[in-house]
Protein backbone atom coordinates (compact mmCIF):
# COMPACT_ATOMS: atom_id res chain seq x y z
CA UNK A 1 0.00 0.00 0.00
CA UNK A 2 1.48 3.27 -1.25
CA UNK A 3 1.42 6.36 0.79
CA UNK A 4 1.89 8.00 -2.61
CA UNK A 5 -1.84 8.02 -3.40
CA UNK A 6 -3.43 9.86 -0.47
CA UNK A 7 -0.67 13.11 -1.24
CA UNK A 8 -2.62 14.45 -3.79
CA UNK A 9 -5.37 15.33 -1.23
CA UNK A 10 -3.14 15.37 1.45
CA UNK A 11 -1.29 17.91 0.27
CA UNK A 12 -3.45 20.75 -0.44
CA UNK A 13 -5.56 20.20 2.20
CA UNK A 14 -2.55 20.97 4.64
CA UNK A 15 -1.38 24.10 2.56
CA UNK A 16 -5.04 25.74 2.67
CA UNK A 17 -4.99 26.39 6.30
CA UNK A 18 -1.87 27.71 6.16
CA UNK A 19 -2.14 30.19 3.62
CA UNK A 20 -5.39 31.11 5.02
CA UNK A 21 -4.57 31.63 8.79
CA UNK A 22 -0.88 32.54 8.16
CA UNK A 23 -0.22 34.12 4.75
CA UNK A 24 -3.84 35.73 3.71
CA UNK A 25 -2.03 39.47 4.66
CA UNK A 26 1.02 38.36 2.26
CA UNK A 27 0.39 38.32 -1.09
CA UNK A 28 3.75 37.53 -1.89
CA UNK A 29 4.15 34.81 0.53
CA UNK A 30 1.20 33.07 0.07
CA UNK A 31 2.04 32.92 -3.98
CA UNK A 32 5.21 31.17 -3.10
CA UNK A 33 3.63 28.51 -0.83
CA UNK A 34 0.69 27.97 -3.55
CA UNK A 35 3.01 27.52 -6.51
CA UNK A 36 5.36 25.65 -5.20
CA UNK A 37 2.15 23.38 -3.44
CA UNK A 38 1.32 23.11 -7.17
CA UNK A 39 4.23 22.18 -8.74
CA UNK A 40 4.94 19.33 -5.98
CA UNK A 41 1.50 18.56 -6.51
CA UNK A 42 1.84 18.21 -10.25
CA UNK A 43 4.99 15.96 -9.51
CA UNK A 44 3.17 13.54 -7.16
CA UNK A 45 0.57 12.83 -10.08
CA UNK A 46 3.28 12.70 -12.80
CA UNK A 47 4.90 9.49 -10.05
CA UNK A 48 1.28 8.20 -9.86
CA UNK A 49 0.33 8.32 -12.91
CA UNK A 50 4.00 6.65 -13.64
CA UNK A 51 2.47 3.92 -10.90
CA UNK A 52 -0.80 3.33 -12.20
CA UNK A 53 0.56 2.67 -16.08
CA UNK A 54 1.59 -1.21 -14.88
CA UNK A 55 -1.99 -1.37 -15.22
CA UNK A 56 -2.52 -2.61 -11.77
CA UNK A 57 -5.33 -1.30 -9.66
CA UNK A 58 -3.76 0.52 -6.65
CA UNK A 59 -5.70 0.93 -3.13
CA UNK A 60 -5.23 2.80 -0.76
CA UNK A 61 -6.87 1.78 2.94
CA UNK A 62 -7.29 4.77 5.30
CA UNK A 63 -6.63 3.08 9.13
CA UNK A 64 -5.67 0.21 7.11
CA UNK A 65 -9.56 -0.86 7.33
CA UNK A 66 -10.27 -3.54 4.52
CA UNK A 67 -12.92 -2.76 1.91
CA UNK A 68 -16.08 -2.13 2.72
CA UNK A 69 -15.65 -1.59 6.02
CA UNK A 70 -13.44 1.65 5.54
CA UNK A 71 -12.27 4.11 3.37
CA UNK A 72 -10.46 3.62 0.51
CA UNK A 73 -8.73 5.54 -2.72
CA UNK A 74 -8.17 4.05 -5.84
CA UNK A 75 -5.83 4.63 -8.21
CA UNK A 76 -6.16 3.05 -11.45
CA UNK A 77 -5.27 4.60 -14.99
CA UNK A 78 -8.54 6.49 -15.00
CA UNK A 79 -7.86 8.39 -11.62
CA UNK A 80 -4.13 8.88 -12.93
CA UNK A 81 -4.96 10.51 -15.93
CA UNK A 82 -7.40 12.33 -14.21
CA UNK A 83 -5.66 14.16 -11.36
CA UNK A 84 -2.44 14.58 -14.00
CA UNK A 85 -5.13 16.39 -15.89
CA UNK A 86 -6.32 18.27 -12.66
CA UNK A 87 -2.71 19.22 -11.97
CA UNK A 88 -1.47 20.23 -15.06
CA UNK A 89 -3.84 22.74 -15.21
CA UNK A 90 -4.20 24.11 -12.11
CA UNK A 91 -0.69 25.17 -12.44
CA UNK A 92 -1.43 27.03 -15.45
CA UNK A 93 -4.21 28.66 -14.33
CA UNK A 94 -2.65 29.63 -10.89
CA UNK A 95 0.54 31.40 -13.10
CA UNK A 96 -1.66 33.19 -15.29
CA UNK A 97 -3.97 34.37 -11.84
CA UNK A 98 -0.85 35.40 -10.44
CA UNK A 99 0.86 37.33 -13.23
CA UNK A 100 -2.14 39.40 -14.27
CA UNK A 101 -2.67 40.80 -10.53
CA UNK A 102 -6.76 38.31 -9.53
CA UNK A 103 -5.00 36.47 -6.90
CA UNK A 104 -4.41 40.11 -5.32
CA UNK A 105 -7.91 40.90 -5.66
CA UNK A 106 -9.12 39.21 -2.49
CA UNK A 107 -7.57 37.84 0.55
CA UNK A 108 -8.35 34.31 0.53
CA UNK A 109 -7.99 33.39 -3.55
CA UNK A 110 -5.05 31.17 -2.80
CA UNK A 111 -6.39 29.07 0.33
CA UNK A 112 -9.46 28.46 -1.59
CA UNK A 113 -7.63 27.29 -4.91
CA UNK A 114 -5.81 24.33 -2.93
CA UNK A 115 -9.29 23.39 -1.09
CA UNK A 116 -10.52 23.10 -4.84
CA UNK A 117 -7.69 20.82 -5.79
CA UNK A 118 -8.15 18.65 -2.59
CA UNK A 119 -11.93 18.73 -3.74
CA UNK A 120 -11.62 17.68 -7.46
CA UNK A 121 -8.69 15.28 -6.48
CA UNK A 122 -10.50 13.61 -3.71
CA UNK A 123 -13.55 13.03 -6.30
CA UNK A 124 -11.51 11.35 -8.83
CA UNK A 125 -9.21 8.93 -6.27
CA UNK A 126 -12.41 7.71 -3.72
CA UNK A 127 -13.78 4.42 -4.24
CA UNK A 128 -16.86 5.25 -2.17
CA UNK A 129 -20.18 6.70 -3.26
CA UNK A 130 -20.12 8.86 -0.42
CA UNK A 131 -16.94 9.85 0.15
CA UNK A 132 -17.44 11.22 -3.65
CA UNK A 133 -20.87 13.04 -1.97
CA UNK A 134 -17.94 14.45 0.69
CA UNK A 135 -15.22 15.55 -2.00
CA UNK A 136 -18.44 16.95 -4.17
CA UNK A 137 -19.03 19.34 -1.42
CA UNK A 138 -15.43 20.29 -0.49
CA UNK A 139 -14.88 21.63 -4.09
CA UNK A 140 -18.34 23.52 -4.48
CA UNK A 141 -17.75 25.08 -1.04
CA UNK A 142 -14.42 26.32 -2.44
CA UNK A 143 -15.78 26.91 -6.10
CA UNK A 144 -18.34 29.14 -4.16
CA UNK A 145 -15.71 31.58 -2.74
CA UNK A 146 -13.75 31.28 -5.72
CA UNK A 147 -16.88 32.67 -7.77
CA UNK A 148 -17.65 35.61 -6.17
CA UNK A 149 -13.78 36.60 -5.97
CA UNK A 150 -13.34 39.97 -6.05
CA UNK A 151 -17.17 40.66 -5.39
CA UNK A 152 -19.45 42.64 -7.87
CA UNK A 153 -23.06 42.83 -8.11
CA UNK A 154 -23.87 40.51 -11.08
CA UNK A 155 -20.95 38.22 -9.52
CA UNK A 156 -22.74 37.51 -6.63
CA UNK A 157 -26.29 36.74 -8.87
CA UNK A 158 -24.31 34.42 -10.11
CA UNK A 159 -22.64 33.16 -7.74
CA UNK A 160 -26.29 32.74 -5.70
CA UNK A 161 -28.08 30.62 -8.36
CA UNK A 162 -24.83 28.97 -8.70
CA UNK A 163 -25.02 27.99 -5.07
CA UNK A 164 -28.51 27.22 -5.18
CA UNK A 165 -28.52 24.72 -8.00
CA UNK A 166 -25.80 22.97 -6.75
CA UNK A 167 -27.21 22.60 -2.98
CA UNK A 168 -30.29 21.31 -5.09
CA UNK A 169 -28.14 18.58 -6.04
CA UNK A 170 -26.55 18.05 -3.57
CA UNK A 171 -29.95 17.53 -1.26
CA UNK A 172 -30.50 15.03 -3.99
CA UNK A 173 -27.28 13.34 -4.06
CA UNK A 174 -28.14 12.65 -0.55
CA UNK A 175 -31.86 11.27 -1.22
CA UNK A 176 -29.93 8.49 -3.83
CA UNK A 177 -27.18 7.80 -1.34
CA UNK A 178 -29.75 7.13 1.30
CA UNK A 179 -32.05 4.67 -1.14
CA UNK A 180 -29.04 3.11 -2.33
CA UNK A 181 -27.88 2.61 0.80
CA UNK A 182 -31.51 0.84 2.31
CA UNK A 183 -31.68 -1.00 -0.76
CA UNK A 184 -27.69 -2.46 -0.94
CA UNK A 185 -26.05 -2.29 2.48
CA UNK A 186 -23.37 -0.49 1.06
CA UNK A 187 -21.85 2.53 -0.64
CA UNK A 188 -18.42 0.95 -1.59
CA UNK A 189 -18.24 1.11 -5.59
CA UNK A 190 -16.72 -1.90 -5.70
CA UNK A 191 -19.07 -4.14 -3.59
CA UNK A 192 -21.76 -2.24 -5.16
CA UNK A 193 -20.98 -3.81 -8.09
CA UNK A 194 -20.43 -6.85 -6.27
CA UNK A 195 -24.23 -7.18 -5.00
CA UNK A 196 -26.41 -5.16 -7.46
CA UNK A 197 -25.19 -7.97 -9.75
CA UNK A 198 -26.76 -10.23 -7.77
CA UNK A 199 -30.38 -8.73 -7.61
CA UNK A 200 -33.08 -10.44 -9.67
CA UNK A 201 -34.35 -7.72 -12.32
CA UNK A 202 -37.88 -7.95 -10.14
CA UNK A 203 -36.24 -6.59 -6.75
CA UNK A 204 -34.06 -4.03 -8.31
CA UNK A 205 -36.38 -0.93 -8.00
CA UNK A 206 -35.34 0.64 -5.63
CA UNK A 207 -31.21 0.11 -6.84
CA UNK A 208 -32.92 1.87 -10.12
CA UNK A 209 -34.55 4.70 -8.57
CA UNK A 210 -31.31 5.61 -6.81
CA UNK A 211 -29.52 4.85 -10.11
CA UNK A 212 -31.55 7.50 -11.72
CA UNK A 213 -31.34 9.72 -9.03
CA UNK A 214 -27.66 9.49 -9.10
CA UNK A 215 -27.89 9.96 -12.45
CA UNK A 216 -29.97 13.56 -12.53
CA UNK A 217 -27.29 14.77 -9.90
CA UNK A 218 -23.88 13.37 -12.38
CA UNK A 219 -26.02 15.45 -15.15
CA UNK A 220 -26.18 18.72 -13.20
CA UNK A 221 -22.05 18.82 -12.65
CA UNK A 222 -21.65 17.63 -15.71
CA UNK A 223 -24.15 20.42 -17.48
CA UNK A 224 -26.25 18.26 -19.51
CA UNK A 225 -29.58 19.13 -20.51
CA UNK A 226 -31.93 20.42 -18.92
CA UNK A 227 -30.20 21.13 -16.19
CA UNK A 228 -27.17 22.99 -18.17
CA UNK A 229 -28.66 26.66 -17.31
CA UNK A 230 -26.80 27.62 -14.37
CA UNK A 231 -23.28 27.01 -16.44
CA UNK A 232 -23.63 30.05 -18.67
CA UNK A 233 -24.32 32.71 -16.02
CA UNK A 234 -21.92 30.82 -13.70
CA UNK A 235 -18.58 30.84 -15.88
CA UNK A 236 -19.32 34.10 -18.23
CA UNK A 237 -19.12 36.33 -14.51
CA UNK A 238 -16.56 34.38 -12.55
CA UNK A 239 -13.19 35.48 -12.74
CA UNK A 240 -11.04 34.55 -15.98
CA UNK A 241 -8.90 32.05 -13.77
CA UNK A 242 -11.59 30.39 -11.58
CA UNK A 243 -13.90 30.15 -15.19
CA UNK A 244 -10.82 28.24 -16.67
CA UNK A 245 -9.90 25.87 -13.70
CA UNK A 246 -13.69 25.14 -13.93
CA UNK A 247 -13.19 23.89 -17.23
CA UNK A 248 -12.31 20.23 -14.60
CA UNK A 249 -14.86 20.57 -12.90
CA UNK A 250 -17.38 19.78 -15.23
CA UNK A 251 -15.13 16.47 -15.81
CA UNK A 252 -16.23 15.37 -12.65
CA UNK A 253 -19.35 15.13 -13.45
CA UNK A 254 -18.43 12.80 -16.43
CA UNK A 255 -15.72 11.26 -14.88
CA UNK A 256 -18.34 9.80 -12.28
CA UNK A 257 -21.09 8.77 -14.76
CA UNK A 258 -18.09 6.75 -16.52
CA UNK A 259 -16.70 5.02 -13.00
CA UNK A 260 -19.63 4.57 -11.49
CA UNK A 261 -22.49 3.36 -14.43
CA UNK A 262 -19.94 1.33 -15.70
CA UNK A 263 -18.57 -0.48 -12.76
CA UNK A 264 -21.77 -0.84 -10.00
CA UNK A 265 -24.54 -0.07 -12.80
CA UNK A 266 -22.79 -0.91 -16.33
CA UNK A 267 -23.40 -3.87 -19.06
CA UNK A 268 -24.08 -6.70 -18.19
CA UNK A 269 -25.84 -6.20 -14.62
CA UNK A 270 -29.70 -7.36 -15.40
CA UNK A 271 -31.58 -5.14 -12.92
CA UNK A 272 -29.56 -1.74 -13.59
CA UNK A 273 -28.55 -2.31 -17.36
CA UNK A 274 -30.05 0.98 -19.61
CA UNK A 275 -30.91 3.20 -17.38
CA UNK A 276 -27.79 5.54 -18.13
CA UNK A 277 -27.26 5.48 -21.57
CA UNK A 278 -31.06 5.40 -22.63
CA UNK A 279 -31.33 8.85 -20.99
CA UNK A 280 -27.96 9.99 -21.54
CA UNK A 281 -27.48 10.04 -25.06
CA UNK A 282 -30.63 12.25 -26.31
CA UNK A 283 -29.58 14.77 -23.23
CA UNK A 284 -26.18 14.68 -25.21
CA UNK A 285 -27.56 15.53 -28.50
CA UNK A 286 -29.95 18.24 -26.88
CA UNK A 287 -26.72 19.66 -25.12
CA UNK A 288 -24.65 19.71 -28.44
CA UNK A 289 -27.12 21.91 -30.07
CA UNK A 290 -28.06 24.13 -26.96
CA UNK A 291 -24.33 24.91 -26.82
CA UNK A 292 -23.75 25.27 -30.69
CA UNK A 293 -26.66 27.84 -30.69
CA UNK A 294 -25.69 29.48 -27.50
CA UNK A 295 -22.20 30.19 -29.39
CA UNK A 296 -23.91 31.69 -32.30
CA UNK A 297 -26.48 33.82 -30.64
CA UNK A 298 -23.70 34.94 -28.04
CA UNK A 299 -23.38 38.99 -27.86
CA UNK A 300 -20.90 39.16 -24.80
CA UNK A 301 -17.02 37.28 -25.35
CA UNK A 302 -17.31 35.38 -21.72
CA UNK A 303 -20.88 33.66 -22.41
CA UNK A 304 -20.15 32.67 -25.88
CA UNK A 305 -17.11 30.39 -24.10
CA UNK A 306 -19.39 29.28 -21.69
CA UNK A 307 -21.65 27.93 -23.82
CA UNK A 308 -19.17 26.71 -26.24
CA UNK A 309 -18.14 24.49 -22.68
CA UNK A 310 -21.41 22.99 -22.65
CA UNK A 311 -21.20 21.46 -26.69
CA UNK A 312 -18.18 20.04 -25.94
CA UNK A 313 -19.86 18.28 -22.74
CA UNK A 314 -22.48 17.40 -25.13
CA UNK A 315 -20.02 16.21 -27.33
CA UNK A 316 -17.73 14.14 -24.58
CA UNK A 317 -21.26 12.77 -23.18
CA UNK A 318 -22.54 11.39 -26.56
CA UNK A 319 -19.53 9.22 -26.47
CA UNK A 320 -20.21 8.05 -22.84
CA UNK A 321 -23.46 7.15 -23.20
CA UNK A 322 -22.57 4.43 -25.61
CA UNK A 323 -20.42 2.81 -22.57
CA UNK A 324 -18.38 0.93 -24.68
CA UNK A 325 -14.28 0.81 -24.26
CA UNK A 326 -13.86 2.00 -28.18
CA UNK A 327 -16.04 5.15 -27.43
CA UNK A 328 -14.67 5.55 -23.89
CA UNK A 329 -11.03 5.88 -25.17
CA UNK A 330 -12.86 8.62 -27.58
CA UNK A 331 -14.85 10.02 -24.67
CA UNK A 332 -11.40 10.51 -22.32
CA UNK A 333 -9.44 11.54 -24.96
CA UNK A 334 -11.54 14.60 -25.70
CA UNK A 335 -12.19 15.02 -22.39
CA UNK A 336 -8.60 15.90 -22.02
CA UNK A 337 -8.91 18.00 -24.84
CA UNK A 338 -11.91 20.13 -23.90
CA UNK A 339 -10.43 20.91 -20.77
CA UNK A 340 -7.46 22.96 -22.27
CA UNK A 341 -9.42 24.12 -24.93
CA UNK A 342 -11.57 25.65 -22.79
CA UNK A 343 -8.94 27.14 -20.78
CA UNK A 344 -6.83 28.27 -23.19
CA UNK A 345 -10.39 30.24 -23.99
CA UNK A 346 -11.05 31.49 -21.20
CA UNK A 347 -7.08 33.07 -20.40
CA UNK A 348 -6.84 34.44 -23.93
CA UNK A 349 -10.44 36.07 -23.02
CA UNK A 350 -9.36 37.84 -19.92
CA UNK A 351 -5.80 39.60 -22.13
CA UNK A 352 -8.69 40.95 -24.29
CA UNK A 353 -11.14 41.94 -22.16
CA UNK A 354 -8.90 43.85 -19.87
CA UNK A 355 -8.34 45.60 -22.80
CA UNK A 356 -11.95 46.52 -23.70
CA UNK A 357 -14.30 48.68 -22.33
CA UNK A 358 -16.16 44.87 -21.50
CA UNK A 359 -16.23 41.76 -23.33
CA UNK A 360 -18.92 43.01 -25.82
CA UNK A 361 -18.62 41.46 -29.29
CA UNK A 362 -18.80 45.03 -31.05
CA UNK A 363 -16.15 46.59 -32.85
CA UNK A 364 -13.92 48.80 -30.71
CA UNK A 365 -10.42 50.54 -31.09
CA UNK A 366 -7.92 47.60 -32.00
CA UNK A 367 -5.72 46.76 -28.36
CA UNK A 368 -2.19 47.05 -27.90
CA UNK A 369 -1.11 43.84 -29.54
CA UNK A 370 -3.97 42.90 -31.77
CA UNK A 371 -2.17 40.20 -33.57
CA UNK A 372 -0.78 38.35 -31.24
CA UNK A 373 -4.23 38.17 -29.41
CA UNK A 374 -5.63 37.41 -32.74
CA UNK A 375 -3.33 34.52 -33.60
CA UNK A 376 -3.97 33.14 -29.73
CA UNK A 377 -7.90 33.21 -29.88
CA UNK A 378 -7.85 31.59 -33.61
CA UNK A 379 -5.43 28.67 -32.54
CA UNK A 380 -8.15 28.42 -29.23
CA UNK A 381 -10.94 28.68 -31.62
CA UNK A 382 -10.44 26.08 -33.72
CA UNK A 383 -9.41 23.64 -31.24
CA UNK A 384 -12.97 23.93 -29.31
CA UNK A 385 -14.37 23.96 -32.58
CA UNK A 386 -13.05 21.06 -34.04
CA UNK A 387 -10.84 22.25 -36.66
CA UNK A 388 -7.82 20.53 -37.85
CA UNK A 389 -4.86 20.55 -37.48
CA UNK A 390 -5.29 20.59 -33.49
CA UNK A 391 -6.36 18.13 -30.93
CA UNK A 392 -10.35 18.75 -31.28
CA UNK A 393 -10.63 17.56 -34.82
CA UNK A 394 -9.27 14.47 -33.69
CA UNK A 395 -11.02 13.85 -30.43
CA UNK A 396 -14.28 14.26 -32.60
CA UNK A 397 -12.90 12.02 -35.46
CA UNK A 398 -12.53 9.64 -32.59
CA UNK A 399 -15.72 9.96 -31.06
CA UNK A 400 -17.47 9.66 -34.37
CA UNK A 401 -15.85 6.51 -35.43
CA UNK A 402 -16.68 4.93 -32.38
CA UNK A 403 -20.36 5.46 -33.14
CA UNK A 404 -21.44 3.56 -35.99
CA UNK A 405 -23.74 1.68 -34.32
CA UNK A 406 -27.10 1.78 -36.42
CA UNK A 407 -29.11 3.66 -33.78
CA UNK A 408 -26.20 5.90 -32.83
CA UNK A 409 -24.76 7.06 -35.79
CA UNK A 410 -27.43 9.35 -37.46
CA UNK A 411 -28.32 11.39 -34.69
CA UNK A 412 -24.34 11.65 -32.98
CA UNK A 413 -22.62 12.16 -35.92
CA UNK A 414 -25.94 14.91 -37.51
CA UNK A 415 -25.35 16.31 -34.26
CA UNK A 416 -21.51 16.65 -33.64
CA UNK A 417 -20.72 17.88 -37.62
CA UNK A 418 -23.49 20.25 -37.14
CA UNK A 419 -23.32 21.87 -33.91
CA UNK A 420 -19.31 22.38 -35.30
CA UNK A 421 -20.18 24.17 -37.94
CA UNK A 422 -22.62 26.03 -36.34
CA UNK A 423 -19.94 26.63 -33.43
CA UNK A 424 -17.50 28.02 -36.57
CA UNK A 425 -19.89 30.12 -37.50
CA UNK A 426 -20.33 31.70 -33.57
CA UNK A 427 -15.93 32.07 -33.11
CA UNK A 428 -15.95 33.46 -36.68
CA UNK A 429 -18.31 36.38 -36.04
CA UNK A 430 -16.97 37.07 -32.49
CA UNK A 431 -13.16 37.11 -33.97
CA UNK A 432 -14.13 39.02 -36.61
CA UNK A 433 -16.03 42.08 -34.26
CA UNK A 434 -12.84 41.57 -31.95
CA UNK A 435 -9.60 41.72 -34.21
CA UNK A 436 -10.72 42.58 -37.70
CA UNK A 437 -13.20 45.47 -37.60
CA UNK A 438 -11.84 46.76 -34.54
CA UNK A 439 -8.74 47.74 -36.48
CA UNK A 440 -10.78 50.17 -39.15
CA UNK A 441 -11.75 52.15 -36.17
CA UNK A 442 -9.78 54.81 -34.78
CA UNK A 443 -7.85 54.46 -31.09
CA UNK A 444 -7.44 57.43 -29.12
CA UNK A 445 -4.67 58.40 -27.78
CA UNK A 446 -4.16 58.63 -23.78
CA UNK A 447 -3.01 62.04 -22.74
CA UNK A 448 -2.09 60.91 -18.94
CA UNK A 449 -2.78 64.72 -17.58
CA UNK A 450 -6.83 64.50 -18.46
CA UNK A 451 -7.82 60.58 -19.14
CA UNK A 452 -8.46 58.10 -16.37
CA UNK A 453 -6.59 55.43 -15.20
CA UNK A 454 -8.60 52.85 -16.80
CA UNK A 455 -7.32 54.50 -20.57
CA UNK A 456 -3.96 53.94 -19.28
CA UNK A 457 -4.91 50.08 -18.20
CA UNK A 458 -6.85 49.33 -21.55
CA UNK A 459 -3.09 50.43 -22.87
CA UNK A 460 -0.84 48.09 -20.99
CA UNK A 461 1.19 45.29 -23.30
CA UNK A 462 0.92 41.88 -21.78
CA UNK A 463 4.04 40.48 -20.77
CA UNK A 464 5.54 37.32 -21.16
CA UNK A 465 4.24 35.79 -17.52
CA UNK A 466 0.91 36.69 -19.20
CA UNK A 467 1.18 35.20 -22.63
CA UNK A 468 3.37 32.36 -20.73
CA UNK A 469 -0.21 29.79 -19.58
CA UNK A 470 -2.29 30.65 -22.48
CA UNK A 471 0.53 29.32 -24.42
CA UNK A 472 1.22 26.66 -22.29
CA UNK A 473 -2.65 25.19 -22.60
CA UNK A 474 -2.22 25.37 -26.74
CA UNK A 475 1.06 23.77 -26.24
CA UNK A 476 -0.57 21.12 -24.92
CA UNK A 477 -3.39 20.62 -27.44
CA UNK A 478 -0.66 20.25 -29.94
CA UNK A 479 1.50 18.11 -28.27
CA UNK A 480 -1.88 15.65 -28.02
CA UNK A 481 -2.22 16.30 -31.54
CA UNK A 482 1.35 15.16 -32.30
CA UNK A 483 1.16 12.21 -29.70
CA UNK A 484 -2.19 11.34 -30.51
CA UNK A 485 -0.94 7.48 -31.07
CA UNK A 486 0.36 6.95 -28.02
CA UNK A 487 -1.95 8.90 -26.15
CA UNK A 488 -4.76 6.67 -27.47
CA UNK A 489 -2.93 3.79 -26.92
CA UNK A 490 -2.66 4.79 -23.18
CA UNK A 491 -5.90 5.72 -23.48
CA UNK A 492 -7.27 2.15 -24.98
CA UNK A 493 -5.77 0.74 -22.02
CA UNK A 494 -7.45 2.83 -19.44
CA UNK A 495 -10.95 1.87 -21.40
CA UNK A 496 -10.04 -1.83 -21.26
CA UNK A 497 -9.29 -1.41 -16.96
CA UNK A 498 -12.44 0.74 -16.77
CA UNK A 499 -14.31 -2.28 -17.64
CA UNK A 500 -12.64 -5.24 -16.13
CA UNK A 501 -15.54 -5.07 -13.30
CA UNK A 502 -14.16 -8.56 -11.60
CA UNK A 503 -10.11 -7.05 -11.52
CA UNK A 504 -11.88 -3.70 -10.25
CA UNK A 505 -13.85 -5.67 -7.28
CA UNK A 506 -11.18 -8.37 -6.70
CA UNK A 507 -8.48 -5.12 -5.88
CA UNK A 508 -10.47 -3.27 -3.91
CA UNK A 509 -12.40 -6.19 -1.64
CA UNK A 510 -9.57 -8.52 -1.20
CA UNK A 511 -7.62 -7.25 1.79
CA UNK A 512 -4.73 -9.83 0.74
CA UNK A 513 -4.16 -7.75 -2.60
CA UNK A 514 -0.26 -6.63 -3.40
CA UNK A 515 -0.55 -2.98 -4.41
Amino acid sequence: MSHWIIVPIVLPAMLAPLIGFVMRHDIVLARIASTVGTVLLLGVCIGLAAMAADGDTHIYRLGDWPAPFGIVLVLDRLSALMILLTASLALMVLLHAIATGWDSRGRHFHALFQFQLMGICGAFLTGDIFNLFVFFEVLLIASYGLMIHSGGRERMRAGLQYVVMNLAGSTLFLFALGTLYASTGTLNIADLAAKVADIPPEDAALVRVSAMLLMIVFAVKAALFPVQFWLPATYANAPAPVAALFAIMTKVGAYALLRVYTVAFGPGIDGTEGIADTWLFPAAIVTIALGAFGVLGARRLMPMISFSVIGSMGTLLVAVAAFSPAATTAALYYMVHSTFAAASLFLIADLVVSRREGDSLRPEPATVQNGLFAAIFFAAMIAMAGMPPLSGFLGKLLVLDALREPGQMVWAWTAILIGSLITIVGFARAGSALFWKSTSIPQASPDPEIEPDGQLLLARHAGVFEVAPVMLTLAALVGLAIFAGPVAEYLDETSAQLFDRPGYISAVLNPDAEN
